[in-house]
């Protein structure tokens, strides 16, 4: 089966463009259902994080400052991804740093990112909103750590990305749920879903 890499980033702001930087990484690597492999890093950019994003975060200053230069932690959690198709929960804002943060050291995302919050919108649109913490609720899934730190978030993220796969393998008796599917669904309106999914089949993709 394909392995998905579910990615948490933690920032010092929204915007890269900006001037925001990472602080901190985390990949989950998912296949048959399990999480098989992870990394998680802090990383130190050279840039301060303000009282607001510690009091969200708990990452503070001089946790950054002990930190591995952010360069370095990118050059490893490429590496350690590779070509792997990515999943993030608003995958927008993690697309958005990734792709920055790879700039920085001379690399370009060789791969798409699919969103597990665009796709529980269709897959689950009975959950009250569909933000990380709500559908981990909703879904009975662990809790696992503190929300707003990139371990903890990429874990929960995961268990809901593999949560979701399940949902449809069962809804639509398919054999497995790849990233292509997971991408068409994300774009695809919550009422059209089964047609997707019979889409995709015809497609044989």
């Amino acid at each position: 089966m394909e392995t998905l890499a579910v990615i948490d980033f933690e920032t010092t702001g929204l915007y890269p463009q900006y001037g925001d930087r990472a602080t901190e990484i985390a990949v989950m690597l998912v296949r048959n259902g399990h999480i098989v492999d992870r990394f998680q890093s802090l990383m130190n950019a050279g840039v301060r994080i303000n009282g607001f994003i510690t009091s969200l975060t708990g990452i503070t200053n001089d946790m950054v400052r002990a930190a591995r230069p952010a360069s370095r932690v990118m050059r490893e959690v490429a590496d350690f991804v590779g070509a792997t198709p990515l999943v993030a929960h608003n995958a927008t804002f993690d697309r958005r740093f990734w792709d920055a943060e790879l700039d920085r050291i001379g690399c370009t995302r060789r791969q798409d990112f699919a969103c597990s919050m665009l796709i529980a919108r269709r897959v689950l649109p009975d959950a009250p909103d569909h933000k990380l913490s709500t559908l981990v609720s909703f879904a009975g899934l662990p809790v696992i750590g503190d929300y707003h730190r990139a371990e903890a978030d990429a874990e929960m993220a995961a268990h809901l990305v593999l949560y979701l796969t399940e949902q449809l393998m069962e809804r639509f008796h398919l054999n497995e749920v790849p990233h292509a599917l997971l991408a068409r669904i994300q774009k695809t309106p919550k009422y059209q879903l089964q047609r997707c999914v019979e889409g995709y089949r015809r497609a044989g993709i």
